[in-house]
């Protein structure tokens, strides 16, 4: 991959970097953190158990796939800084351009993907 892709590739996954830390901090409630966020959230009298239930469970379900997601992105752009952005981190294929297009914070190529995915959800 030349300097060029890997810098338009790093200014995608910078882009993606900011809008996610912008769902967490939306999510968490702005400046406020988490637990003060769930309470202004869920402690409303006139909602009942099981919909506070399954409100926090949602909000977070929904805090803790942005937090994966970020942690994918900065591991995207340690690789760049590395000098490895673009190669599978299990065989060291090189990860296909449309690939990234689509998913730039991809560590694997497809077949190691699946593997990997086959390997945490077997049957």
């Amino acid at each position: 991959m030349d300097a060029t892709q890997t810098a338009d590739f790093r200014e995608q996954l910078l882009a993606q970097q900011h809008a996610v830390l912008g769902q967490l901090a939306a999510q968490r409630g702005g400046t406020i953190g988490r637990a003060e966020a769930a309470a202004e959230h869920f402690g409303r009298p006139e909602d009942s158990r099981a919909q506070v239930a399954t409100e926090r469970e949602l909000e977070f379900a929904l805090d803790a796939h942005e937090t994966d997601r970020l942690a994918a992105i900065e591991a995207a752009l340690s690789r760049i800084a590395a000098g490895t952005y673009g190669e599978c981190i299990d065989c060291g294929a090189d990860i296909p351009s449309s690939r990234l297009q689509v998913a730039p914070e991809a560590p694997r190529c497809l077949d190691c993907q699946d593997r990997a995915e086959h390997q945490r959800h077997p049957g």
